[in-house]
């Protein structure tokens, strides 16, 4: 979904009716035709500002909520876990591909195996999931 209006209730009712992104149209475009690719190559994407705001409204802060996903994240490398954070960021692969000097189907192979390992579902579930874990 593509549109000016930044407002959590339209990203809601997008993602309830099956949208796989959700970008602002002040989006850059190289930013566009990027996250047209990811989806495209069956990531989501959504707006860096709209995935801080997602993450805070659906998740719950708080001691043990930190520690299970801080549990949750030990299993992952130094360099899954570096690429997590970029996407807990909202940065899309190829994004992380240029800020890591690395290939985008090398950033998506850490991603994918990055949430088989903790369980997550898609780069959203992925998010929160480091967004819950505060890490330092």
């Amino acid at each position: 979904m593509l549109t000016t209006f930044d407002r959590d209730e339209y990203v809601h009712q997008a993602l309830r009716a099956g949208a796989v992104g959700f970008l602002l149209k002040d989006t850059a475009p190289g930013d566009l035709a990027a996250a047209v690719r990811a989806v495209a190559g069956g990531d989501a994407m959504l707006a860096p500002t709209v995935t801080r705001r997602l993450i805070d409204s659906f998740a719950e802060r708080g001691p043990a909520r930190r520690e299970t996903a801080r549990r949750q994240l030990r299993c992952l490398t130094a360099r899954e876990l570096e690429i997590v954070r970029a996407v807990e960021r909202g940065l899309a692969n190829a994004q992380i591909a240029r800020q890591l000097v690395m290939s985008e189907a090398t950033v998506k192979g850490h991603v994918s195996r990055a949430m088989t390992k903790v369980g997550a579902g898609n780069r959203v579930q992925l998010a929160i999931l480091v967004h819950d874990a505060e890490l330092p």
